[in-house]
């Protein structure tokens, strides 16, 4: 059996090593968003508060009342931008989704404003709950609200399936999500804690681990999960993919698939590839 000192863990948790051309995948992800922009329709960089990061891009659907997509992008907590990540609204768009991409913080913030996970869990909701107050200005239908989130995004994602929206906002439906898509999520932060490549930034204490690890948690009383992660994953992500099945149980994450041949970088392409497994997840998602 493994010892499972901090050399492991980074070698379980470093995707970058894993995965030798990642920066071919973000090249590719940049020039897709780039071409994405340039050919929808979209109101950019739309605030949904005051702090740090908490802008967002609205890609509206062809149709009015159309179903509502928030995308979450990864990075660890601690790198990447929305701006990176138009490229999954021209197939969700396809699938008559009107889709809202969010930002957030990063990792740790600066000595005068530091960043947790907790804090960014928080304004993922903050976010949420603008696009709840103001979406139907922009043809989403509010009461139709999915989450889909990459990496840390899907971390996040499952987080506001799992969300206490009256703390949040008295105005905010308890239901305010009730369906999520996780590609490659992480749902306990312990061993991420115990991770030191990512930890000198994340800074994840136990209190954080106990406030923000879905796995966790109850099981939401309402809502669908689907997890995904690519089949060519570290077996800690593939662990991940499973432990929030077994915590939330199959009423509530009724999909939990390793998707053969994919990795961590290359699996988020498939959500744009009509005729794939990811693709036609996300459209049943959206559409149930």
């Amino acid at each position: 059996m493994a010892v499972k000192n901090a050399e492991w863990h980074d070698r379980m948790y470093n995707n970058r090593a894993l995965v030798p051309d990642f920066a071919d995948h973000f090249a590719h992800w940049q020039n897709a968003s780039v071409q994405a922009r340039a050919q929808l329709k979209s109101t950019l960089d739309v605030p949904y508060g005051e702090g740090v990061g908490e802008t967002l891009d609205i890609f509206p659907a062809k149709d009015a009342n159309a179903p509502v997509v928030i995308f979450i992008h990864g990075g660890y907590w601690r790198s990447l931008d929305k701006s990176d990540h138009s490229f999954v609204a021209p197939a969700l768009r396809d699938m008559g989704a009107c889709v809202v991409v969010v930002n957030y913080a990063l990792c740790p913030g600066t000595p005068e404003q530091p960043v947790t996970i907790p804090d960014i869990a928080l304004q993922m909701a903050k976010a949420t709950a603008w696009v709840w107050r103001h979406i139907a200005e922009h043809g989403g239908d509010r009461s139709r609200i999915s989450a889909i989130g990459h990496s840390a995004g899907g971390h996040l994602a499952a987080m506001l399936l799992g969300c206490n929206w009256k703390q949040v906002g008295r105005d905010l439906p308890s239901g305010l999500v009730r369906k999520a898509m996780s590609i490659s999520g992480l749902f306990d932060l312990e061993p991420i804690r115990k991770t030191p490549f990512v930890q000198a930034d994340l800074r994840i204490t136990p209190a954080h681990v106990r406030m923000a690890s879905p796995a966790k948690w109850q099981r939401p009383r309402q809502g669908v999960l689907y997890t995904v992660a690519g089949g060519d994953e570290s077996p800690e992500f593939l662990r991940h993919n499973r432990l929030i099945h077994q915590a939330w149980g199959p009423k509530t994450v009724p999909v939990c698939e390793d998707l053969a041949g994919l990795n961590h970088f290359n699996i988020v392409i498939y959500l744009t590839r009509p005729g794939t497994r990811l693709h036609a997840l996300a459209k049943q998602l959206i559409a149930a």
